[in-house]
């Protein structure tokens, strides 16, 4: 399994400062992205998630100039989440630097757009779902009634999606619902947070996912980098 690094991007900063050497008393806090990048990769990340906090809020890419700087200085695939729900805010992220990008679950309710994102990103794109049903029965479907995760996924793969990421707003996951999804459909689950130590990680490993998502517990230090990826593989 995959352990991918998170980054959330707000006025160019990272909203959390980076310090994994804080336990030993180790290194420097940062807020500065591109080197917190240049850290991760230094110690062996293969792919770098961001979120582009402040694109989430008002819908189109907001911190361009940081994934550039980040994409200057490393060579390594971004994956940007956050206001890059249409073809023409795909693009602009590519040519910031980005080369993966993820949808927001509302794009399910506009397969048009959905079409035009696949034409551009194919195989680079991906579609966040918060799986948690309380969170599906809640969102503003404009469709007649919310679908289950599961018909949702089969849908988004049915349409060429090929990966998603599974967020539970901090939570824990639900194990036995993302092993499902993985045997049951062909595509790529990425379970984004919901994971505090080793032994979660290990948990959502044997899953069978393809890759985990962790952000504040790798940027504070209480899961270090390196012990992560030995305990994933």
């Amino acid at each position: 399994m995959l352990v991918i690094p998170a980054i959330d991007l707000e006025g160019g900063r990272s909203r959390i400062v980076s310090w994994p050497g804080a336990a030993a008393g180790t290194g420097a806090p940062t807020d500065r992205p591109d080197r917190i990048v240049v850290g991760f990769v230094g110690a062996g990340a293969s792919l770098v998630h961001l979120v582009d906090f402040d694109g989430a809020r008002t819908g189109s890419p907001a911190n361009l100039d940081a994934v550039g700087a980040i994409a200057s200085r490393t060579a390594v695939p971004l994956q940007l989440a956050g206001g890059v729900d249409s073809a023409e805010a795909i693009q602009l992220a590519f040519a910031a630097g980005a080369t993966r990008v993820v949808l927001t679950t509302a794009i399910a309710d506009r397969p048009d757009d959905l079409r035009a994102c696949l034409a551009i990103a194919g195989d680079w794109l991906a579609v966040g779902l918060d799986p948690r049903p309380e969170r599906l029965a809640a969102f503003p479907w404009r469709r007649s009634s919310p679908p289950t995760v599961e018909s949702l996924v089969g849908e988004l793969v049915g349409a060429g999606v090929g990966r998603l990421v599974l967020a539970h707003g901090g939570n824990d996951p639900d194990l036995a619902q993302v092993r499902s999804l993985v045997e049951t459909y062909h595509a790529e689950i990425l379970v984004a947070g919901g994971v505090h130590d080793l032994d979660g990680l290990r948990r959502v490993r044997d899953t069978g996912a393809s890759g985990l998502i962790l952000g504040e517990a790798l940027l504070s230090g209480a899961i270090e980098f390196p012990a992560a990826v030995e305990a994933a593989a």
